[in-house]
């Protein structure tokens, strides 16, 4: 066996583990709403969820895969950026845990790209980094919480207007249904949007290993793909199943208290957003994008019902995800060409 096989396959694990943990870190993006208007208990929504992340593979083309996968200028059969992948990985899973355990909902996503860019960095420099996919994904920072924002605002206003003749609680039992629905295209966005990005983690490992060829399109319909896209989507759907409750807290219960209309909209708004950013291969922040979307809609009553102490302390975790987990991934890299003989 080839001694690069050593390394690829343990890779590749540690690329499925973060998708796992990704899907368990943002598992709260997908049910926060969801549960804490009571439509469904934490255990059955974290399952419904997990369902709809795993079939967002027959809806989406992976766009946002290539994005990923073009962030860092691999060459081909060159081993060195096999440990660019891992090293990236481990800062990126490093920064989930972390933020995991402080209950603070910032992007897996945002953890993967800074922890692929800063190992890059570390291996070879500025010149290695295709910066128009960097910058056009840091531009999505501010714009898709603005966006979710926006749109559940507006959403929220639309169905005041619709429903204001309606009795409060008809209403109620109306979107107590609709949020199953709601929930449903939320989490095939979040599956869509966040398992390509580990797709995209995997294609570049495989060129740099010369196990796979520049510019292939992944595609259920090709063997030497298809595994690919269904194991990172079978390990987000697995992450989302067992569930971030400290997470859940923070998006549904601290920010804003929200009822079944409200997290209708918050949903609605958060799946549009998502669904345009996945067709244009845009990779967004599923965590920030449905923060927005909750804001928005809280927002249609008065700002004070906005807990922006909590709302101050997710933004400052979204500034720093990207740096924290780039210089994470530094050092493992460093750590790496210190420990192998071969570099």
């Amino acid at each position: 066996m080839d001694p690069i096989w050593y390394v690829v396959v343990p890779t590749v694990g540690v690329a499925l583990l973060f998708d796992v943990i990704n899907g368990f870190h943002d598992s709260a993006n997908s049910i926060a709403t969801v549960v804490s208007t009571r439509v469904l208990t934490p255990r059955i929504a974290v399952l419904w969820a997990a369902f709809f992340n795993f079939a967002a593979m027959f809806f989406f083309t992976p766009h946002v895969a290539s994005t990923i996968s073009g962030i860092v200028k691999v060459t081909p059969g060159d081993p060195a950026f096999v440990y660019v992948v891992l090293a990236g990985l481990i800062g990126a899973v490093i920064w989930d845990l972390i933020t995991w355990w402080r209950g603070l909902p910032t992007s897996s996503s945002h953890a993967l790209i800074g922890g692929f860019v800063g190992a890059g960095l570390a291996h070879k420099g500025m010149k290695v980094i295709h910066w128009p996919k960097v910058i056009s994904t840091v531009e999505f920072i501010p714009l898709a919480p603005l966006i979710g924002m926006i749109l559940g605002f507006l959403v929220m206003i639309g169905v005041f207007w619709a429903f204001r003749r309606w009795r409060p609680s008809a209403v109620d039992r109306l979107f107590r249904k609709g949020q199953l629905l709601s929930a449903a295209l939320y989490s095939l966005g979040h599956g869509g949007n966040d398992a390509q990005k580990t797709m995209g983690i995997i294609v570049a490992l495989l060129i740099a290993a010369g196990m796979m060829e520049k510019g292939t399109q992944l595609s259920l319909l090709k063997w030497n793909t298809a595994w690919i896209i269904l194991s990172c989507h079978a390990a987000m759907g697995v992450g989302t199943a067992l569930g971030g409750w400290r997470i859940v807290k923070t998006m549904g219960m601290k920010i804003t208290k929200l009822k079944p209309m409200g997290g209708f909209c918050a949903e609605t708004a958060g799946a549009l957003t998502l669904f345009y950013a996945t067709h244009a291969g845009i990779p967004v922040s599923t965590t920030h994008t449905i923060t927005g979307a909750i804001v928005g809609v809280g927002a249609t009553k008065r700002l004070s019902g906005i807990k922006w102490g909590v709302a101050g302390r997710i933004v400052w975790a979204w500034i720093f995800t990207i740096p924290v987990s780039a210089a994470v991934s530094a050092i493992c890299f460093y750590l790496f060409k210190v420990l192998h003989p071969a570099f």
